[in-house]
């Protein structure tokens, strides 16, 4: 796979005609590198992955797109021909919002494409979606559209993947997908995620610089972090994986922030508990013993240096010979054994719904942002 319609920029162009050019006209031999093109609606039938954390550019290269559109649909009955197939002219831009996180729009117009430092006015040709059903039934509405842009196509069902696949191969459809693939934990976010990667045809891989204020370094990675009392608290391993909202700042100790760091400023406290400890005592408890784990989540949630998980962050990042003690910075963060909870439940499905209620009413438990955060994760359940 390769990213489309531009060279690497860290790629020697070669004796091309750009170079060939810049020769003619006295320039040394240097090495030349090329911008990125504009978009080339003749070719049918792609599946762009635009991918990157978060200040990389993966919505402004869509908006990118969009500008290219408007100038491309200027140009004549020629070009219509050899940009139109099934009656879809690739030149005609559909934007679709991941319809859930409404929120992260909200300080923009109602028809925005919005990224980093401005927006595109999109008119009618916007829409939003939560599943690949709804996008189906907005596609058959704009037959005439050939490019769709999906915001946050790794937030869909698995079914988005082969949707698109069967649109781009039958009528030649171009999808452009903006998305994070990787999740805060540095892994491949979901099973749609990975479909998306497999059933892809280009890959725009994009960087930001790390976040990080003493470090200008590469990043790849979306980091999670809490903000507590004025300070920086990276998220635990089993965090749960999906929170729904806003990507601004936030003082609220339950809400978390999201920023790009590089390899060596991504924490990522409470790996090794998760799959050493918190997994195995809700395995014990699917087979019925509660026991372990309403010990270890009564530390946890009444005093946490009495807990499995502080003695495992202890020997991890304090008690060996280069001390990393932003990571037991974790630990000031609230409701931690909710997320825990959150994790064994929604994502594991190790606990019984009568378990988990269980859980919540002996250790008084904030139901609120439980049943929240089970939400967020489609989970939902009245507590």
């Amino acid at each position: 796979m390769k990213s489309p319609d531009s060279a690497s920029p860290n790629t020697h162009a070669g004796p091309d005609s750009s170079e060939s050019f810049l020769l003619s006209l006295g320039f040394p031999n240097i090495r030349v590198h090329r911008s990125f093109d504009h978009f080339d609606f003749t070719k049918p039938g792609r599946r762009i992955l635009v991918i990157g954390p978060m200040g990389s550019g993966k919505t402004e290269y869509s908006a990118r797109v969009w500008r290219d559109s408007r100038v491309a649909q200027k140009k004549g009955a020629t070009v219509a021909s050899s940009t139109t197939s099934a009656g879809a002219d690739r030149r005609v831009l559909h934007f679709v919002r991941f319809g859930i996180d409404k929120d992260r729009f909200k300080e923009y117009p109602e028809d925005a494409l919005p990224y980093r430092g401005g927006y595109e006015r999109c008119g009618e040709a916007i829409s939003a979606a939560g599943d690949s059903f709804a996008l189906e039934t907005i596609m058959a509405d704009h037959p005439e559209a050939g490019t769709w842009i999906l915001d946050e196509a790794s937030f869909y069902d698995e079914r988005v993947a082969y949707l698109m696949r069967n649109e781009s191969e039958s009528r030649g459809l171009v999808f452009i997908l903006p998305t994070l693939l990787l999740n805060f934990r540095r892994e491949i976010f979901n099973q749609t995620a990975r479909l998306l990667l497999e059933n892809a045809t280009d890959v725009f891989p994009l960087t930001a610089y790390c976040e990080h204020t003493d470090c200008i370094d590469d990043s790849l990675y979306t980091y999670r972090y809490y903000v507590v009392d004025g300070s920086e608290c990276p998220a635990l391993y089993f965090d749960p994986l999906i929170i729904v909202g806003g990507d601004r700042l936030k003082d609220d100790p339950r809400e978390p922030n999201y920023c790009t760091r590089c390899d060596t400023h991504h924490y990522l406290p409470g790996k090794e508990y998760t799959f050493f400890t918190l997994k195995p005592l809700g395995e014990a408890a699917s087979r019925g013993d509660l026991k372990p784990l309403l010990a270890e989540l009564a530390a946890i949630a009444g005093n946490i240096e009495h807990s499995r998980l502080y003695a495992s962050l202890k020997r991890l990042h304090l008690d060996v010979p280069a001390p990393s003690p932003e990571n037991m910075a974790s630990l000031l963060v609230p409701c931690i054994a909710e997320k825990a909870l959150c994790y064994l439940y929604a994502e594991q499905n190790l606990l019984s719904t009568e378990q988990l209620r269980r859980v919540v009413s002996d250790l008084g438990l904030d139901r609120e942002y439980l049943r929240k955060r089970l939400s967020d994760n489609h989970r939902p359940l009245d507590l």
